[in-house]
């Protein structure tokens, strides 16, 4: 790769802004992953590379670029058309957001993770650290690429394990793993197979809450019921009347089905950053015979202020890698602006945390409904 190319890259990689929760805390729009995969590219596969540049249609796939780094940099490179696919709502706006901003000369084409690479010869993929993620994207892509397909794919070293090339091998024949470059590593696969098929979602019974729970491989906690959820289903007691309900950030939608059953008469609503999470809560809604509209969503932001009279919710505290409570402050924040005055949030957290002083000023009075060493739940009033 030339100096001029070099230098482009550094320039279009440094113009890039995170998305809100993850400048909160600190992080940019690009790493050394996302450096090393761009160089690989360019360095390592210049026939396909130059192939695919002077081609107008998509036969570049692109997975869960965080920010669009991955497509920033392929548009540097030359390529100006590929389908792209994210999980997160949040990636998929922050993509999109960067490629206007910085006016790429690039077109990008959504697609369902079982579409995004049909007859693509280049997938490039932000290697998730969930291993049942990971199973679900190569058994969703090797069947429909490109004989040909050469799949890169990255993360950080503190984010991968060896298990994730035996996970990649079984959906292509040859899975070969880079030296380690700026504490960032790569994986490359060829040769990806026809005849694997696709990962199926887990079922489960709960025995406490004789709930069916259904999960999309990669959905936090699985078709089980975290100890987060566990505890607030314990201190829901009475729930106020409601006539719009909603379980905010709801993974495999065990709040929501949870409330379709105690509140009958009300409209309940899920929403959740993780397509993967919107399809399990669906699923599950489904298996337990109750109904749910689900929303592929940012928090709220689809809702009216002063909509909803009940949140149920149990925040994440992870941004990418790294903990950080604000992603837990802005769900609260949003849940106040939704809920009508004299509304409920009863949410769960992690007791160390101390969100108690958050919840008071940002909602409203707040009670607490249980405390253990471990977490926290309590019901706030929208003042």
């Amino acid at each position: 790769m030339g100096d001029s190319v070099a230098a482009r890259l550094d320039a279009t990689l440094t113009a890039l802004r995170p998305h809100a929760d993850a400048r909160a805390a600190g992080l940019r729009a690009w790493d050394a992953a996302d450096r090393y995969l761009l160089d690989t590219l360019a360095g390592a596969h210049p026939e396909l590379l130059a192939e695919l540049a002077g081609a107008a249609d998509a036969r570049v796939a692109v997975i869960d670029d965080a920010h669009g780094a991955i497509v920033a940099g392929l548009s540097v490179l030359g390529v100006q058309r590929a389908s792209i696919h994210h999980d997160s709502v949040v990636a998929a706006r922050a993509t999109a957001d960067n490629a206007r901003d910085a006016r790429l000369p690039i077109t990008l084409d959504a697609h369902p993770l079982e579409a995004v690479a049909r007859d693509a010869r280049l997938i490039l993929l932000r290697l998730p650290r969930s291993l049942d993620r990971l199973d679900a994207i190569a058994r969703a892509i090797a069947p429909v690429a490109h004989p040909g397909a050469v799949l890169l794919a990255g993360n950080m070293v503190k984010h991968m394990t060896p298990r994730q090339n035996e996970v990649l091998g079984a959906a292509f024949g040859r899975v070969d793993v880079s030296l380690a470059r700026g504490k960032a590593r790569l994986l490359t696969a060829h040769e990806p197979r026809a005849d694997i098929a696709a990962a199926v979602p887990m079922r489960s019974h709960d025995d406490e809450s004789g709930l069916e729970v259904v999960a999309v491989p990669g959905t936090f906690a699985g078709a089980s019921v975290d100890i987060g959820t566990r505890a607030l289903l314990h201190a829901l007691g009475d729930l106020p009347a409601a006539r719009v309900a909603l379980d905010l950030a709801c993974g495999s939608g065990v709040l929501a089905a949870t409330l379709a059953q105690r509140l009958p008469a009300a409209h309940v609503i899920a929403t959740d950053v993780s397509a993967a999470a919107v399809e399990s809560a669906r699923l599950t809604a489904s298996a337990n015979g109750v109904a749910v509209e689900v929303r592929h969503d940012d928090g709220a932001s689809s809702l009216a202020d002063g909509s909803v009279d009940l949140v149920l919710l149990n925040p994440p505290f992870h941004v990418g890698g790294a903990v950080h409570t604000g992603i837990a402050h802005r769900l609260i924040a949003e849940a106040a602006r939704v809920l009508r005055p004299g509304g409920e949030l009863r949410c769960v957290w992690n007791s160390s945390l101390q969100y108690r002083p958050v919840l008071e000023q940002v909602v409203g009075p707040t009670r607490q409904l249980s405390r253990t060493r471990k977490f926290t739940v309590t019901a706030s009033t929208r003042r």
